[in-house]
């Protein structure tokens, strides 16, 4: 496995893995996350253009998943992580996350931050067990307390939400 920046040419690629991604929600009773639609090319575009959008890519260089996010308040804020299911449970999200904490750490960020199911096996306890911590609202920057306000306009804390800080 190799992760690399995202291409242009495989936006579209990276919207068909966030689909199947998305569909084991369905099991835990979430059909509205299985079924919401993946960022939009534009949306995926704007984050590679800033080099904040990176793949990791199989043995014959093919995107098998794909991590999304941008600087928030001094952190690196993972907007998105999605690995396909035929890649699960190899490591894939774990090499993605420690890239992009790499890559953070180069930019002089003091960290990484991402927003979260806590009822769902692969979103915060999987989290937990690579050292992210949950952040009390006591702890949340403006940034993220922003993030949060969108998150719940657009209905995702129907489910219980947190917001995770790794150092």
């Amino acid at each position: 496995m190799r992760i690399r920046s995202a291409a242009a040419g495989e936006l579209p690629l990276l919207q068909d893995i966030e689909r199947a991604a998305g569909a084991p929600f369905r099991e835990l009773g979430m059909a509205e996350i299985a079924e919401d639609e993946p960022p939009t090319s534009q949306v995926l575009e704007r984050y590679r253009r800033a080099g904040h959008l990176w793949v990791a890519a199989d043995d014959e260089d093919r995107p098998v998943a794909y991590l999304m996010g941008e600087p928030v308040d001094g952190a690196f804020h993972v907007e998105q992580v999605s690995v396909h299911p035929g890649a699960a449970r190899r490591g894939v999200g774990r090499a993605l996350l420690a890239h992009v904490a790499d890559r953070a750490r180069e930019e002089g960020l003091t960290g990484l931050t991402l927003t979260t199911f806590t009822q769902v096996p692969w979103n915060a306890p999987y989290y937990t067990r690579l050292g992210f911590r949950v952040l009390d609202e006591a702890r949340l920057t403006p940034g993220l307390r922003e993030i949060r306000t969108h998150e719940a306009s657009i209905g995702l804390d129907r489910w219980p939400r947190v917001c995770m800080r790794r150092d």
